[in-house]
């Protein structure tokens, strides 16, 4: 009992892991959890693999020893990179991970176009490519590298002209080609939705993977008895690498956005 009262963990680059957060929370607002953003090291996704792993495995480590029951790798590319030896070296505790939601972008209609936006590791990952593999003959798929877009977020540059003229240019080959899908594969992008649905349209459908890697969750604190059996509502900690008072504001902004 007293170990389901623990807190999950819930990790990322930066700011961009609380769209998890806040699906986390909307599924299960009695669980408490502890938010870890590494902000002084955005973005993840132009870093060479092991500076990825030894950043992750770090912040991981300090979770765990703050008493998390639970880790979610609220981060795209961080699971790509990392994922499968955290959960070698934890195999008692529940390592949850992020991928981009391509699966249900490719089954919203029969042989849809869908855009795959990520950061520029997440996209070039062995993983990502066997993901892709999967459905390559169910759909076009686009795959967009999106360099820059992170640190959009991180500075809480979420609307203006600004980031509107940054997503035009980097959008403007989807609008010609009229896609039907956009997959918004790093947990920062769905911040910025609204101004990527203006851009590509309202045809557009947009998915992102929070509310599934919620789900996984606690599906997998159900399976392990780890469910807090409290009816109040939990408590959300946030950390973060540069916690300046500002980035603290974003950071409780961003939940309830």
């Amino acid at each position: 009992m007293e170990d389901a009262k623990r807190p999950i963990g819930v990790f990322d680059s930066g700011v961009g892991g609380i769209s998890v957060l806040r699906a986390l929370v909307s599924l299960m607002p009695n669980e408490n959890y502890i938010y870890f953003g590494d902000s002084l090291h955005a973005p993840y996704g132009s870093k060479r693999l092991q500076e990825v792993r030894a950043l992750t495995e770090q912040h991981v480590t300090h979770l765990l020893e703050a008493g998390a029951k639970a880790i979610v790798v609220a981060c795209n590319t961080a699971t790509s990179a990392d994922i499968s030896i955290l959960r070698a070296r934890y195999p008692h505790i529940p390592m949850i991970g992020i991928e981009p939601a391509v699966k249900p972008a490719v089954l919203s209609k029969e042989h849809p176009k869908v855009l795959v936006l990520g950061t520029p590791m997440t996209i070039h990952q062995e993983k990502f490519a066997r993901l892709l593999e999967k459905y390559e003959g169910s759909a076009k798929i686009y795959t967009q590298p999106c360099p820059g877009l992170v640190e959009y977020v991180e500075r809480g540059e979420l609307t203006g002209t600004g980031i509107e003229q940054f997503l035009r240019k980097l959008l403007a080959p989807y609008i010609e080609e009229k896609v039907d899908a956009a997959v918004l594969g790093c947990t920062h992008y769905p911040f910025v939705a609204e101004m990527i649905q203006k851009i590509l349209g309202d045809q557009v459908a947009l998915y992102e993977g929070g509310p599934g890697t919620a789900r996984e969750t606690k599906r997998r604190l159900a399976q392990g008895n780890l469910l807090n059996p409290s009816k109040e509502e939990g408590v959300v900690r946030f950390e973060n690498s540069d916690l300046t008072p500002e980035k603290l504001r974003l950071c409780q902004f961003l939940l309830h956005v």
